[in-house]
């Protein structure tokens, strides 16, 4: 509960930093919209550009349409971790002097034995055949923008030195939930840090609410250094 006080003792400032500013086949459809951005932004909820958003966009259109979205991002996610916790098929993804029939080969037979879905392994195999499998984790995060945008979620990141109780991550949501309002839900991501000291950092759309100690320690150490105009005092 005291965490619950310290956020709504400053409320109102959060609440003016968050609102400063206003927050044919499936294979075919993937690659149609790739060679044409301008009409993917048309269809989706938010704008994406460059390499990693064109590629999310044209997966997040072709999901739409197949009504599998949640379970195209679940699989897309499964890789990316796949690929964070084995340093030889992350090399391999980021290889582009690997043969086009290699890559193919390697994700063809990756989704067969995963048992994704045709569509999932469609667009990595379009991936691999534009030597793109090392933006996948980018890819992906503009995909889960996308996915969390259709569904009306709003992601936040609190970061702190311990994982919140359970009790104080429900009355944050609730605080988060009253500043963004209705017809909108809050996703709340943790971050465990121990070097911000104590404290906690809420990452909110393009905002950040920083209430860490170490930042009051910067800021403290900033206003001490300062010098002292006596004629003022």
């Amino acid at each position: 509960m005291a965490l619950a006080g310290r956020l709504r003792s400053g409320l109102p400032l959060l609440h003016r930093l968050l609102r400063s500013e206003s927050l044919p086949t499936q294979r075919s459809t993937v690659q149609r919209t790739l060679l044409c951005p301008f009409l993917a932004n048309s269809e989706v909820p938010l704008a994406m550009f460059g390499v990693s958003g064109n590629y999310a966009s044209a997966l997040y259109i072709a999901a739409v349409k197949a009504n599998s979205l949640d379970k195209v991002e679940s699989e897309i996610i499964d890789i990316v971790e796949a690929s964070k916790k084995s340093d030889k098929f992350s090399q391999f993804m980021k290889d582009i002097s690997v043969p086009k029939d290699t890559r193919v080969k390697a994700v063809t037979e990756i989704c067969s034995e995963a048992k994704f879905s045709d569509l999932t392994k469609n667009f990595l195999v379009v991936l691999a055949e534009n030597g793109r499998l090392g933006h996948l984790e980018s890819i992906a995060n503009r995909f889960e923008e996308l996915s969390m945008a259709h569904k009306g979620e709003v992601k936040a990141i609190v970061t702190s030195v311990i994982p919140l109780p359970p009790e104080e991550e429900k009355d944050l949501k609730e605080i988060l939930q009253e500043i963004l309002g209705q017809g909108k839900k809050i996703k709340l991501d943790q971050k465990i840090d121990p070097s911000i000291l104590g404290g906690i950092m809420v990452e909110f759309g393009q905002k950040v609410f920083d209430m860490t100690i170490k930042t009051r320690a910067k800021q403290m150490e900033r206003f001490l250094r300062d010098p002292i105009n006596i004629d003022s005092l």
